[in-house]
């Protein structure tokens, strides 16, 4: 870690020290190896203070300055918030450094700053109008799809900047919002009042929920696994296996989400993690991987949650590392086309037993975020992977989850997830190779799964 440069000026320290922030002292030349202090990131619209035992995050705009997350020291470089880690590491000189989350795939880096942002030592106003220009301004300077999907931005502005004055309540305001975004069809994008959300997703489609998964479940079991030899629910039932009947020697997988692994809403992501592992191991043995033919991996009903536990999986599915995709994110608040280095995120082989034969992957409108980057991991996977179904939701980034100055909360994607031809799948989802109905009223009423049979049948083709 590096301490403080001896040239910092008595105005970071005042500034430092308002944020909560401890300052080390510089002993002595070279002794300046540390992550306290204050940092911007790269992209993000964060500025990060560090130390005392703490991280703390300031979410900026052109507007504003509000706190973000804090998280506790836990160990060296290491912090903690709402059971995640997240690490700091420094660079090769003392004015660089990066963050991960453990949770997600890739880093963020960080430049150091020699004060907080003027609007960070000053409380901001809470007034409506305020609020109003915070919101706007969060999307102006980081939401990454306004082109494509046809959206005049600052025209939304003009035509409901108007209808806000002091007088606004919070119901109005919350309508006014929620009428701005609406267009963008981005399940990724939300407001939020307390319990009250708005939220949309792309047309056509069906963002889950537990209604919905417990009847497709409930339609899987009773139609597609009967008579399986062996079926066992994990990770608070959010992942199923079965070895399928019929002598084919192959095996089913249901992802229904990348997170709720565990009765405890609030379970630490290595608990999670852990949960995953156990499932794993239980079904991906060295025998079943090497007697398996081929397996089917379910994901149309997938609510998304950790990347990082999508890689997980994948590295049971390949004895060959490769990339599963790059990731970058917007970061100049006055141009959409400025984005940070795409990182390239690798999928290594785990060192357990993997499957690396055939595999049919069902995918639908209702996989959504790190459904459909575990679903794009898989596109380049070594070894034949055939998609089936109907095109995946199409958000794949992260969620900014920014504070407004009266309480609510904005979320929005600031992120792309990069194909080796720098294609991305945002907005249109990916799309399938082989297209059949996904869970329609028809297939519902007809007792049919054309996505299962027909992975099934692609499977026993390939021997």
């Amino acid at each position: 870690m590096r301490i403080a440069t001896a040239t910092a000026t008595a105005t970071v320290i005042a500034l430092t020290l308002a944020a909560g922030i401890a300052v080390p002292a510089a002993s002595a030349a070279g002794a300046d190896r540390t992550t306290d202090g204050l940092w911007r990131m790269d992209g993000y619209g964060t500025v990060v203070a560090v130390g005392h035992g703490r991280y703390q995050e300031y979410q900026t705009t052109a507007v504003s300055c509000l706190k973000g997350d804090t998280a506790r020291q836990t160990g060296p470089g290491t912090y903690t918030v709402d059971g995640d880690v997240v690490t700091v590491r420094s660079g090769k000189d003392g004015n660089h450094a990066s963050v991960a989350v453990a949770s997600s795939v890739g880093h963020r880096e960080l430049v150091r700053i020699s004060a907080l942002p003027a609007a960070c030592t000053r409380p901001t106003p809470k007034d409506p109008l305020t609020t109003f220009d915070v919101f706007w301004q969060s999307y102006e300077e980081n939401y990454p799809f306004f082109a494509a999907k046809g959206i005049d931005w600052h025209a939304v502005r003009a035509q409901y900047r108007p209808l806000v004055h002091a007088n606004t309540t919070r119901t109005e305001l919350f309508d006014i919002f929620s009428r701005m975004v609406r267009p963008l069809y981005d399940a990724h994008v939300a407001v939020q009042d307390g319990d009250r959300v708005f939220a949309e997703g792309r047309p056509g489609t069906a963002v889950p929920d537990e209604e919905l998964d417990a009847k497709v479940k409930k339609f899987i079991v009773t139609r597609d696994l009967a008579g399986a030899p062996y079926r066992r629910d994990f990770a608070n039932g959010r992942i199923t296996y079965a070895d399928l009947a019929g002598g084919d020697r192959l095996g089913y997988l249901r992802v229904s989400g990348f997170d709720g692994y565990l009765p405890d809403e609030d379970a630490s992501y290595a608990a999670q993690l852990a949960e995953l592992d156990r499932a794993l191991n239980t079904v991906l043995t060295q025998q079943r991987s090497r007697h398996l033919h081929g397996l089917i991996i379910d994901l149309r009903i997938n609510g998304g949650g950790s990347d990082a536990l999508g890689i997980h999986i994948a590295q049971r599915l390949t004895d060959t590392p490769y990339i599963a995709y790059t990731k970058r994110a917007r970061n100049n608040p006055t141009d959409p086309n400025g984005h940070t280095h795409p990182e390239p995120i690798p999928v290594l082989p785990a060192h357990a037993p993997r499957y690396t034969g055939p595999v049919a992957l069902l995918t639908g409108g209702s996989t959504v975020s790190a459904g459909e980057t575990f679903t794009q991991a898989l596109i380049d996977r070594p070894g034949h992977t055939i998609r089936i179904g109907q095109p995946t939701q199409g958000v794949f980034s992260d969620v900014m989850e920014r504070e407004l100055p009266n309480g609510m909360t904005a979320w929005l994607p600031n992120e792309e997830y990069l194909t080796d031809s720098g294609r991305t799948f945002d907005g249109a989802g990916i799309p399938p190779q082989v297209t059949v109905p996904v869970f329609t009223k028809e297939e519902f009423a007809a007792g049919r799964d054309s996505g299962f049979d027909r992975a099934v049948a692609v499977l026993r083709k390939e021997h």
